[in-house]
């Protein structure tokens, strides 16, 4: 799995499409990610003790992993992402454009 929680990425298909944001949860067995403020969808909610009010919240909803791409932190853009072994045999993520790690040591 190439996106983590916390990662930026930019939505590469869909009614999103070119919109940037972080990754808020990973589903790993559903190839999926929920990313903040993209895919919103309306949820009717009853009245509850934690919401006395109810109504119609509005929540993002999962999209598939194929849709995203991370964002390279050196030209910032969206990038494929490598996988690069370290001298002390740490495995790190590495940007395809620019050669520059992602993931911080």
């Amino acid at each position: 799995m190439d996106i983590k929680k916390g990662d930026t990425v930019q939505v590469v298909s869909g009614n999103d499409k070119g919109r940037r944001s972080t990754v808020l949860a990973v589903m790993k067995e559903k190839s999926r990610v929920i990313v903040e403020g993209v895919n919103m969808r309306k949820h009717h909610s009853r009245p509850s003790s934690r919401d006395p009010q109810g109504g119609i919240i509005e929540r993002e909803a999962p999209i598939h992993l194929s849709n995203v791409m991370v964002v390279c932190p050196k030209t910032d853009q969206p990038t494929r992402i490598r996988h690069k072994k370290l001298d002390n045999g740490k495995n790190v993520r590495v940007s395809a454009r620019s050669g520059e790690m992602i993931d911080s040591q």
